[in-house]
């Protein structure tokens, strides 16, 4: 469970100095330190329960999301995370892994996030039409439909049955909240395997 440094205050308020008493269970085991003042009581927690309370507000996307509903077949080690309005790309390097966070448009932010419960923790995730124009949208842009493609079905290696499953109208919709080439070409290829 994530514990915060005031909440841990607040339980230990009955020891005359919750800090000194929060260090020793560190130390001891009993709880394990994620960032500054944050802090897991289960040693072998999966990162992406801890990504959005590490930075935020956040969801998990970009590959992360891809590998996690078996869209591409690499493992991914580094949690990757959406935000907006940051202006850079956001590095943390915890016990529980590697984090990683960086921004989409704001106006695309709120559309096609899920709320996944597991084991007691929620975390918020992108649903796949999603992280896939969140990717998008963090590659260089490319000149053409075929192109787009070959990025999509030769470098990210995205499953095409997995890809023709996914709900082709949200996909459709969302794109039009990123302002990008590859979002706009990836809107025209979409609809024209809708015709």
């Amino acid at each position: 469970m994530i514990k915060t440094t005031s909440i841990l205050i607040q339980e230990l308020r009955e020891y005359s100095n919750p800090l000194s008493k929060i260090n020793r269970m560190v130390s001891q085991g009993e709880f394990f330190p994620i960032i500054k003042g944050l802090y897991e009581t289960d040693a072998g927690v999966p990162a992406h329960y801890l990504a959005g309370s590490i930075y935020g507000p956040s969801y998990i996307s970009f590959e992360y999301a891809l590998a996690f509903y078996s869209l591409i077949p690499e493992a991914v080690y580094i949690c990757t995370s959406a935000t907006f309005q940051k202006r850079k790309v956001k590095k943390y390097e915890t016990r529980f892994g590697l984090f990683s966070y960086r921004d989409i448009p704001s106006e695309a932010f709120p559309y096609g996030i899920d709320i996944r419960e597991e084991n007691g923790y929620a975390f918020l995730i992108a649903a796949p039409e999603k992280a896939i124009c969140d990717q998008l949208y963090k590659i260089s842009p490319v000149a053409n439909q075929k192109e787009l493609e070959r990025l999509l079905f030769e470098d990210l290696r995205i499953d095409r049955a997995d890809f023709e499953k996914l709900n082709i109208n949200n996909m459709i919709e969302l794109t039009s909240k990123y302002h990008s080439t590859n979002l706009n070409l990836l809107r025209a290829y979409l609809k024209g395997k809708c015709k």
